[in-house]
């Protein structure tokens, strides 16, 4: 059951998600990404670059154990996934830029994720570990998970146009219950050994909301100055603050084969959805009602 949920089902879960998503989508959306590639841009320096710093001066200045420390820079060095692009749907922003930023993002972690880790290990533990992604598969599954799933959804909006709006309000109930269902399964076929205690929990609760929320609001506030349109404004805000939990649950109980590290990202992927979906509500909010002058892209 393990091997038929984690190989089978939570993929096609997944892609199936994604293709929802894309029946809210043209051809052009993703175009106008790459014609006008600012907004991917920052949003991509945001994730790479702000966002592990912003994990690294969390992790120095709170008093947490060296496990939990590097497990913290896990989670800062994944991307985003199916439940950022998921809010951005939920939120009606820009879910192109959304989608693109995943998949751009998944290709360059294949070469940051061992980066950061490795510099993590070194810093907060004193080893020097090697880590390594597959990268093949890595590669195949974001096209198949991503891009293929998403062009498809493309396809049908331009062929079917009434049918995709027909599904438009039913998938903003379906989709949050899929996501939900992979949680569940992740959570109980694939948590063996990783549960976090009350006091675990209680210990990484704060440290994990906090470096949610300053990545927030770090990736809305570098969006506003550089005075992206709204919509982008609060999807770069979604993306740099909502990570890869999974993958980060992964990279720790997996590649590091350390459990104590996993609990970070564990406790992270509990309440992430609904702190990000809140805050990306209030962000919205805030830039449809004081828009920044000028245009942006």
């Amino acid at each position: 059951m393990h091997a038929l949920f984690s190989d089978i089902f939570l993929p096609v879960t997944l892609a199936i998600i994604t293709l929802g998503m894309g029946l809210s989508l043209t051809e052009r959306d993703f175009r106008n990404i790459f014609v006008h590639p600012r907004a991917v841009i920052t949003g991509l320096c945001c994730q790479m670059i702000l966002l592990p710093l912003i994990a690294f001066g969390i992790a120095s200045l709170f008093n947490m154990s060296p496990l939990f420390r590097v497990g913290l820079m896990i989670i800062a060095a994944c991307p985003g996934g199916a439940t950022s692009n998921l809010i951005t749907y939920l939120l009606r922003g820009n879910v192109a830029l959304s989608i693109s930023m995943t998949a751009l993002n998944s290709m360059i972690t294949l070469i940051t994720i061992p980066l950061i880790v490795t510099l993590s290990l070194d810093y907060f533990l004193n080893e020097e570990t090697e880590i390594h992604l597959k990268v093949g598969r890595t590669i195949l599954n974001v096209f198949l998970i991503t891009i293929v799933p998403a062009y498809v959804g493309t396809r049908i909006r331009k062929w079917k146009p009434q049918f995709a709006d027909g599904l438009e309000r039913p998938l903003r109930f379906i989709l949050p219950s899929l996501l939900f269902l992979i949680y569940a399964g992740v959570i109980f076929l694939e948590g063996e050994g990783e549960s976090a205690t009350r006091s675990d929990f209680m210990g990484i609760f704060p440290i994990a909301l906090l470096l949610n929320m300053v990545a927030m609001a770090a990736g809305f506030l570098v969006a506003r100055t550089l005075r992206l349109k709204v919509m982008n404004q609060f999807t770069i805000t979604i993306e740099v603050g909502l990570q890869n939990s999974a993958l980060a649950i992964f990279v720790a109980a997996t590649l590091l084969k350390n459990h104590n590290m996993a609990l970070v990202p564990v406790v992270y992927g509990s309440f992430t959805f609904f702190s990000t979906l809140f805050f990306g509500w209030v962000v919205k909010k805030i830039a449809w009602q004081s828009p920044p002058t000028g245009r942006g892209a």
